[in-house]
């Protein structure tokens, strides 16, 4: 961005800002798109107004695909209807619906009624397809040849049909009834005699998604085998889409940011541009279960009332405890869900990575017990209280990985989200355990401490 600002970003402002239409189209057009698209994004409301007026339908269609979907679909709403719609019959298939599904039902169907009937109706008959599914990411602008046909006969589809596809590094091949049957790709089209059937060079060996599977799953599948392209089938096996890689790209970014929000107990992630009430109303609802969930620790702490009162000292220890519990707890969870999110858990099966996180807890326990003991051996002259805390602290570390593995793995187990197992949410629980193994030794060794 840097060099663009030095470079080209003044020319072009300067440009916009002298209403010289040519100038502008010049210095803005040789831009990579990305870069264009950087730039509208900066721009004031008045002046996208005026790149509306210089740039066609098309042009605006190509920048767009590098814009953050949920910003463009707003800025569709202030174009000329019209407009818009060109912008969106231009679009890659599976870029207008990501768009339209960001609008309103009847902001999206009065879109649909402007654009081409043709691409409208290409566009609706993925809409119905559940959020986060294949069908909702698969495009169906794709080249596909029939089994039957020789490779010059395909070869003269292939040049045919290659301007409107969103990619030609794999072709599909299917049967009569439209079945995936094969993939060949286009250096085998290239090398392969004229003549030569395209049955015959084909690979029968192709890995689909089904049309239902989740986008997270199609993700850890395509970099798995390091597919361009994966191919889209119903129940039957019909040929329905196509998943290209820069939607994956987009979808690990997304899921990313999904478990990273997750982690840090909020809804999702916020926008930069997002209003302060905006943002405190989708951090609240998790702050007010961990308030509850504090209220837990601190009345745990008030039953110990007794004990605080004849060894004062013990206090300087809880929060020394309840952090390095909630640390060690919150490290075996973020490993725990990156393993699950890659697959390497499924590969390395639950008990063994269960046995892994528990022999951890317990080496670095021992350790962190060990060095406090001998601490405050040498800081307060005082074994019972070293014993007791440096004890403690092992049994809490522990506890606080185990929990922190088991959670997600049984979450995953019952199907649901292990990220949900959030850090703060965690680090609450992992207090109060702590709490109970701390308090609860210093109870029943309070003889030692007196």
């Amino acid at each position: 961005m840097e060099f663009l600002r030095k470079e080209n970003y003044r020319d072009v402002m300067k440009a916009l800002e002298d209403d010289q239409i040519e100038l502008f189209r010049e210095a803005y057009l040789s831009l990579h798109p990305y870069d264009q698209a950087t730039i509208f994004e900066e721009v004031s409301s008045e002046e996208r107004f005026q790149i509306y007026t210089y740039l066609s339908p098309e042009e605006m269609s190509e920048l767009s695909t590098h814009m953050n979907f949920e910003f463009f679909s707003e800025r569709l709403l202030e174009m000329n209807p019209e407009y818009a719609a060109r912008i969106l019959d231009d679009l890659p298939t599976d870029d207008a619906v990501d768009i339209l599904n960001l609008l309103d039902k009847n902001q999206a169907t009065s879109l649909l009624m402007l654009m081409d009937k043709e691409e409208a109706d290409e566009i609706r008959s993925l809409l119905h397809y559940e959020e986060k599914t294949a069908g909702s990411i698969m495009t169906t602008e794709y080249v596909v040849i029939n089994q039957n046909m020789t490779i010059r006969e395909a070869m003269v589809h292939l040049r045919s049909a290659a301007p409107d596809a969103e990619t030609i590094y794999y072709v599909f091949v299917v049967d009569d009834e439209q079945k995936l049957v094969g993939v060949i790709s286009l250096r085998d089209l290239i090398i392969s005699e004229q003549d030569d059937k395209v049955s015959d060079v084909m690979s029968d060996r192709v890995v689909s998604s089904y049309v239902g599977d989740h986008q997270e799953d199609i993700a850890q599948l395509m970099r798995d085998y390091d597919f361009l392209a994966l191919p889209v089938v119903d129940l039957q096996q019909h040929l329905l889409g196509i998943i290209t890689v820069d939607d994956i790209l987009d979808v690990m970014d997304i899921e990313a940011s999904d478990d990273y929000s997750k982690l840090a107990a909020v809804t999702d992630m916020e926008p930069g541009d997002q209003t302060a009430f905006n943002a405190a109303k989708k951090r609240l609802p998790w702050l007010i279960i961990l308030l509850f969930l504090g209220l837990i620790t601190a009345s745990l702490i008030g039953r110990f009332e007794e004990t605080l009162d004849q060894v004062a000292v013990l206090a300087i220890f809880i929060p020394l405890i309840a952090g390095m519990a909630g640390n060690s707890g919150t490290q075996a969870l973020a490993v725990t869900v990156r393993g699950l999110a890659t697959g390497e858990i499924s590969k390395e099966g639950f008990f063994k990575r269960l046995r892994r996180e528990t022999v951890t807890g317990l080496i670095t326990g021992v350790t962190s017990g060990i060095l406090m003991f001998f601490i405050i051996l040498v800081w307060m002259d005082h074994l019972y209280l070293g014993i007791i805390v440096g004890v403690s602290i092992a049994a809490s570390l522990l506890v606080a990985t185990i929990a922190g593995s088991l959670m997600p793995l049984l979450m995953h187990k019952f199907h649901i989200d292990p990220a949900v197992a959030s850090g703060p949410f965690i680090t609450t629980i992992n207090d109060i355990i702590s709490v109970l193994i701390y308090f609860g030794l210093a109870t029943s060794f309070m003889y030692l401490l007196i």
